[in-house]
């Protein structure tokens, strides 16, 4: 396929937004083509029967002729191996609180309870595996002990990835103005440059609040504007980062004078809910940060 576009005369070339489809955008823009990567979603509305590969290439160029479609923008190297990494840690993360899980509900069916948080759960099964008088079996000590020395491996411990991800966003200065915010830090900065590093893939902030999924879904249907809960579009694991930071952040900015502890305090006052203020928060510091890349 490679040697057939390399002979063709430079023109537009469509796909669909798939893995691998960077390797193939860079070796077709090496021939002076121009590259079309549609997203899967904006495919959805050019289905009109079964799919098969004719009709698949006809969507494909029928949706990529449309003037008001999004393309998905050619990553660079770098931004590549930053998102890789933040791939590899949200598995091992993914990894570790599923074998807290298991543990959980295995001492949870023989009466042994732990209360909320990994630190006390690491702690009481310390505890449990040390004391003898326990009612848990020999067979079932001895699994809870090789589960236990499996979450001890450095594989189900996501430090490694993240020490990686903080020195990378040290020596990238493009992550320099996102990180200064509250809320941000490295690991939220690292994860957000690569995937707005184009900020004018974006017309304004709140397109980027929009993409993320932080705004309220609209419903509005004869002429009664109606917004429900947030979106929760995009990006989920970004908006994730976000929202974890910002909850981090949230009791100092009630502390602080500035412009965001003055609005945080203000929506205390009103008596809106705490996590309402952490996502509106994050929404907010978003826009904040798109305008500090784009300057």
């Amino acid at each position: 396929m490679i040697d057939s576009v390399a002979e063709l005369p430079a023109c537009v070339d469509a796909m669909e937004a798939c893995c691998g489809d960077d390797r193939l955008e860079r070796l077709f823009a090496a021939h002076r083509h121009e590259i079309r990567l549609v997203s899967p979603e904006y495919m959805r509305p050019y289905i009109r029967a079964r799919i098969n590969d004719d009709r698949d290439a006809e969507r494909i160029a029928e949706a990529a002729s449309r003037p008001i479609n999004y393309f998905c923008k050619l990553k660079t190297q770098e931004q590549l191996d930053i998102q890789t990494l933040h791939r590899v840690r949200s598995r091992l993360v993914a990894e570790r609180r599923s074998l807290m899980s298991q543990l959980r509900a295995i001492l949870l069916e023989r009466g042994t309870i732990f209360p909320v948080g990994r630190r006390k759960l690491e702690l009481g099964i310390d505890a449990t595996l040390a004391d003898e008088d326990t009612t848990l079996s020999a067979c079932l000590r001895q699994l809870v002990g090789e589960l236990r020395a499996e979450w001890r491996e450095p594989r189900c411990e996501d430090w490694s990835s993240e020490q990686r991800v903080h020195r990378v966003g040290s020596q990238r200065c493009g992550c320099a103005p996102a990180h200064a915010h509250p809320g941000m830090g490295f690991l939220n900065a690292t994860a957000l440059v690569p995937t707005v590093d184009d900020t004018g893939s974006f017309a304004k902030a709140r397109d980027l609040g929009a993409w993320l999924g932080l705004v309220p879904r609209q419903h509005t249907a004869g002429g009664k504007p109606r917004l429900l809960g947030i979106s929760k579009r995009g990006n989920t694991y970004f908006r994730t980062l976000l929202i974890h930071g910002d909850r981090a952040a949230l009791p100092s900015l009630l502390q602080s004078e500035p412009p965001l502890g003055c609005w945080s305090k203000g929506m205390i006052k009103r008596g809106v809910h705490r996590i309402t203020i952490v996502v509106a928060l994050a929404n907010k510091l978003a826009r904040i940060v798109w305008l500090a890349l784009r300057d």
